[in-house]
């Protein structure tokens, strides 16, 4: 009973597709978090979020640029350090808070000059921090050293990590709060500098927004000889460090692309100055998310949706932007961001799929609901007795009037029906309407649809009388069989010339047909389903060249199933493309047997006038095809006149594919229809067949004849060969051969057999 509950919740949301593509939205952003792939997608966000956000910084922190300047003054390198010295002392004499230097003083200099610089620190105690690092030992090499300032510079002066630590990309994007040097814990640059406490290999977000371009700066050389003004640096705390371009020391950022080290360390210290910046997980920006995109997959108004799906990545960088602002938090944003990305295009997909569904259930010439729109309309599971309406003379008409009078009487006619009956009118084949009646006195409302639909119809300017009859269908059964019993009764009123005729319902019939159908998969998985091979005899060499693959169904209880019995009720029951996807596979196999064995021959597979133009059957003859277990070109597909016929510019597209695989075409049946020389050009054929009922009684009906060799003629005019079956006598294969036929099948020629009987066959005739 749970089971059973569980299924119908399930089915119960499978019906529901918005909230299935809420869910699955929700799970892919879910993904994103846990793989990891959510951090890689806000590192490409975080210039978007800079840029959100950008402004000054505080002006606490001035820059002491080692410039271009202040190369070309001092015309060395490295700088004799009594030039740093007297920096320091110009600094201090201005009141600057603090000295921070980003300059590496792990190596020594001139005598003179580090004494210098020894004395000034001495000048300054606690006022000036040296930078410390540790750098890899050898290229390739784990092992790193620590270098520290000159043991006579340590004395009176605070060492800082200068260390950066850039992400895979290249790019920094955080800082230390402090490091390991030397084996004792070091706060960093910019950890001293905002005076902010933290553990050594930790780190803090930099803040991409301020802008290092409006940092407080002064020359190196001008602030070394005093041209500065000191109430820029009183009460300030002062980074000394390299900008010049050939001092190398450049760093890659987010927003601001390649800046020098300096500025990336002044960028750190006024992120700390402004709060210690905290990281959030990715929940609430995902309920937020949710938030947004709940009403963008389920609101009932497009406009809605639409404004959401265009505001809630703003509303979400909006967000992610204050929060920072006002909390010092960063928040993720890629996975809220692809929630929301994938919330809207699932709407946009279901939308387009709907139209796509409503234009498949549109009739293209009329604009009526057709067959597919009575088929899945909810108004269809009443039970209720249903009305089709067949024109007998449209063909007529439209001959003489022109296509564009055969649609306009078809909505003339609906129009009627319509405003007698009510309800919805579909247009269901070509001559055919149908409607649910709201009433179960049937004969009365047909007598009223008597006068209303004998009357003369006006056409482009004409009255012409259109030849109406109609087929009722019991209220029972679904709406599937409704309609084509409905159709078979309309077909019975055109035969008997009456306005209409009732269906019965054959009970047995149709319980033939679900038991059948529904025993046609098993029967395919048990391997009931059975091919058996009729030969094709080629008349210019006398050798059996190919063969027809026909399907028999040995039932365990049943017996064997005629072929003329359950082949149609499978294409009714939508049955018919697993059932030739697996002839069509037992062929192929065959096929490879027989070839291992020396025999090159080819099978012709029958196509359902219902498979031809059907995407998911192409893909799946496409699959097997590829397989490459027999060349192409030994299979053939025949198709039915009257199936290409139906519509022949997408027949010959869908055809056009499979020849450009390589398998050949063959119209199966040619002469029942009525193909026009312009339809044969039109088709992508290899070979014309010609049905039986020309073929068999050629040798003794002067017109059958006539009428074979006539084909024989044009088909070899137009590059075809020909295939006449039904062959039974002698004296028709004679016939045949006078007339100069490519390839004959029939009794005579042999019955349809098993594939060994088949091979065996082949070899005993070779053998002859």
């Amino acid at each position: 009973m749970a089971g059973a509950d569980a299924r119908r919740r399930v089915a119960a949301l499978l019906r529901r597709p918005r909230l299935l593509a809420l869910a699955a939205a929700l799970a892919m952003a879910l993904l994103v978090v846990a793989s990891g792939v959510g951090e890689r997608l806000d590192r490409l966000l975080d210039p978007l979020r800079a840029a959100a956000w950008v402004r000054a910084p505080s002006g606490q922190v001035v820059v002491v640029e080692m410039d271009a300047a202040s190369v070309a003054a001092i015309r060395e390198w490295p700088w004799s350090r009594d030039h740093y010295a007297r920096a320091i002392d110009r600094l201090r004499a201005a009141g600057a808070a603090s000295i921070t230097f980003d300059v590496d003083f792990s190596s020594a200099g001139t005598p003179s000059g580090d004494a210098a610089l020894a004395r000034a620190l001495a000048r300054a105690p606690g006022l000036v921090a040296l930078p410390t690092f540790a750098q890899r030992a050898r290229s390739g090499e784990r092992r790193s050293i620590d270098s520290l300032p000159l043991p006579a510079l340590r004395a009176n002066a605070a060492l800082a990590s200068v260390s950066m630590q850039p992400d895979s990309d290249g790019v920094v994007r955080r800082a230390p709060f402090g490091t390991i040097t030397a084996g004792m814990p070091r706060p960093s640059l910019s950890a001293l500098i905002a005076r902010r406490p933290g553990a050594a290999d930790t780190f803090f977000p930099i803040d991409g927004g301020i802008d290092p371009m409006r940092l407080p700066r002064l020359s190196f050389v001008a602030v070394r000889d005093g041209a500065f003004d000191p109430r820029a640096v009183r009460g300030r705390d002062v980074l000394i460090g390299a900008t010049a371009i050939e001092m190398g020391d450049r760093y890659a950022t987010p927003h601001w692309g390649v800046i020098p080290g300096v500025l990336v360390q002044a960028l750190a210290a006024e992120t700390l100055m402004a709060g210690v910046p905290s990281a959030y997980g990715a929940t609430l920006p995902l309920l937020l998310a949710l938030l947004l995109a709940t009403p963008i997959v389920v609101a009932r108004r497009r406009f809605v949706a639409v404004a959401l799906a265009v505001t809630a990545p703003v509303a979400l960088v909006a967000a992610a932007v204050y929060v920072q602002a006002a909390w010092h938090a960063v928040v993720p944003l890629a996975p809220a961001l692809v929630l929301v990305v994938l919330a809207a295009l699932a709407r946009f997909g279901l939308a387009l799929a709907r139209r796509f569904e409503q234009q498949r259930q549109i009739d293209d010439d009329t604009g009526l609901p057709n067959r597919r729109a009575l088929l899945r309309h909810r108004a269809a599971a009443t039970k209720a007795p249903l009305l089709v309406a067949t024109i007998g003379n449209a063909d007529a008409l439209t001959t003489l009037l022109g296509e564009r009078a055969g649609h306009d009487l078809v909505l003339r006619l609906a129009e009627r029906l319509r405003a007698s009956v009510g309800g919805t009118v579909y247009r269901v084949g070509e001559r055919l309407l149908a409607v649910e009646t709201a009433t179960d006195d049937v004969e009365a409302l047909v007598v009223a649809l008597r006068s209303v639909l004998t009357e003369p119809v006006e056409i482009l300017g004409r009255r012409a009388d259109a030849a109406v009859h109609l087929g009722v269908s019991a209220s029972d059964g679904n709406i599937h069989d409704r309609l084509v019993s409905a159709t078979l009764a309309a077909d019975a009123a055109v035969a008997a010339g009456a306005f209409w005729r009732h269906a019965h319902v054959d009970a047995e019939a149709l319980e033939r047909r679900l038991v059948l159908m529904g025993e046609l998969d098993q029967a395919i998985a048990r391997g009931e389903i059975e091919v058996h091979y009729q030969p094709k005899l080629a008349l210019a060499t006398d050798r059996i060249v190919s063969a027809e693959a026909l399907v028999r169904w040995r039932h365990p209880s049943r017996g064997m199933i005629r072929p003329d019995l359950f082949i149609p009720l499978a294409e009714q029951a939508d049955r018919i493309a697993a059932l030739t996807l697996h002839v069509l596979a037992q062929a192929v196999t065959d096929l490879a047997a027989w070839r291992a064995r020396g025999h090159d021959v080819s099978v012709a597979v029958n196509l359902s006038a219902m498979l031809i133009a059907e995407p998911a059957f192409r893909t799946a003859v496409d699959r097997l095809l590829e397989r490459d277990a027999v060349p192409a070109n030994r299979l053939i597909f025949e198709v039915t006149e009257s199936a290409a016929l139906a519509d022949p510019e997408r027949a010959a597209e869908h055809l056009r594919h499979f020849r450009d695989k390589g398998v050949a075409i063959s119209m199966d049946d040619y002469g029942t229809g009525q193909s026009t020389l312009s339809y044969l050009r039109q088709l992508p054929l290899a070979e014309l067949k010609i049905d039986r009922s020309f073929v068999q009684h050629a040798h003794t009906n002067p017109a059958d004849a006539l009428m074979v060799r006539s084909t024989i003629d044009l088909a070899h005019g137009l590059g075809l060969k020909v295939v006449a079956e039904g062959i039974e006598d002698a004296a028709c294969l004679a016939l045949l051969r006078d007339a100069g036929c490519d390839l004959v099948q029939g009794y005579l020629i042999g019955r349809p057999m098993v594939a060994d009987a088949f091979a065996a066959t082949l070899e005993t005739r070779a053998a002859a």
